[in-house]
């Protein structure tokens, strides 16, 4: 019997690779290794849990165990993966050789936590997975002030949800406004205003540069030397790819795990997905560029060599009292704007030097322009 193909990793682009190789083939042995417990969730999820009350058990859609004997594969939760030896072609956990076909990592991102000093600088927590939010949740459900560091997408998104759900919060970034650099000013200003009237701060310009215990609170020193005492903070300030294995592994590391357009390392029978995979020149940690990716790269793993191919995407920000969706290229070598806007929200186009079309944004009631636009935009890949 052959050798299995071993997955590294347990999150979306894993489990959908499993989903798309087993429609196809129910013989080939498939074994996954993963730190965490191996559940299938849905990850964009946890975006919206505060206002739909929800617990990391209501995430689950299966459990590991469920997962495993569906689709017949073999997991080892919980387990780190020590090395990989490309030459022999096995991975070694606990000095125990499991020997691959093929490997894939599927190793994610963890979200950056700006260093900072003080004595409660180990307490920023992140929300990048099931598990941190359950070993987060009861904190946070009690908690009433939470500061929130990153005014990004994913930042953006949990602001909104921690204020529907009664708490009140205060942002920090860098940048001069909300979702820098994926709105237009006229955008971003105008979820600005919403999020502020949800009793949402923001600290712009800014960063944090301590935090400390005090009494029951956390103190937040800020870098104009303001402070905020708040019950939790939490850190939504970008994503790192997981690259230490591929590192220590000699694999060819840029941002991410560079891969082919055939999801393929610098190194033969290994190949990498997801939060962790770089696929011309970028990482693209959304579930549509991923699940495309796991499509192509099970028929390449089954024998049928299968390049990328990634359309124009569609991004849709999950702020219910200001519904957005983005395609294309937003902020980044835009020279001019067409702007259509009324009470009900906006369309925008993004232009080149060229004057071609190369991204757009709509809000509110103007979601019926979003797929005309898409269309017109230039394929990703």
């Amino acid at each position: 019997m052959s050798a299995p193909i071993i997955i590294i990793g347990s999150g979306f682009g894993s489990y959908q690779l499993i989903k798309t190789i087993r429609r196809t083939d129910t013989q080939q042995p498939i074994t996954v290794f993963t730190l965490d417990e191996g559940h299938d969730y849905n990850k964009p999820d946890l975006s919206h849990v505060f206002s739909n009350q929800q617990t990391s058990t209501d995430l689950i859609r299966q459990s590991a165990q469920e997962f495993a004997a569906q689709y017949d594969i073999t997991l080892h939760a919980l387990t780190r993966v020590d090395r990989i030896d490309s030459q022999q072609q096995r991975i070694w956990v606990n000095d125990v050789a499991y020997p691959y076909s093929q490997l894939v990592l599927a190793t994610g991102a963890k979200t950056f936590v700006p260093p900072m000093q003080g004595d409660a600088s180990n307490k920023a927590m992140t929300l990048n997975s099931l598990q941190e939010f359950a070993s987060a949740q009861q904190q946070l459900h009690e908690a009433k002030r939470i500061m929130l560091i990153g005014a990004g997408l994913i930042g953006t998104e949990i602001a909104m949800d921690l204020s529907n759900s009664g708490k009140h919060v205060v942002v920090v970034d860098p940048s001069k406004g909300v979702m820098a650099n994926m709105l237009p000013d006229l955008v971003a200003s105008a979820l600005q205003t919403k999020l502020t009237e949800a009793d949402v701060e923001f600290e712009f310009g800014q960063t944090v540069t301590a935090l400390n215990q005090h009494e029951s609170t956390l103190c937040a020193t800020l870098s104009s030397g303001k402070t905020h005492h708040v019950d939790c903070v939490i850190s939504a300030a970008g994503l790192k790819p997981n690259v230490a294995l591929a590192t220590q592994t000699g694999l060819e590391i840029n941002n991410g795990i560079v891969v082919n357009q055939q999801l393929q390392t610098s190194v033969k029978h290994i190949y990498a997905l997801g939060d962790c995979a770089e696929i011309n020149g970028k990482v693209m940690s959304y579930l549509q560029p991923i699940l495309l990716s796991a499509n192509a790269l099970a028929k390449t793993l089954l024998g049928q060599p299968t390049a990328l191919s990634l359309p124009a995407m569609l991004v849709k920000v999950k702020t219910p009292q200001m519904p957005i969706q983005l395609g294309g290229s937003t902020v980044k070598d835009v020279a001019s704007w067409q702007v259509d806007i009324d009470a009900n929200g906006c369309s925008v186009k993004a232009f080149n030097e060229q004057k071609q079309i190369i991204g757009f944004v709509v809000t509110q009631e103007h979601m019926n322009n979003t797929f005309p636009l898409l269309r017109a935009l230039p394929a990703n890949l």
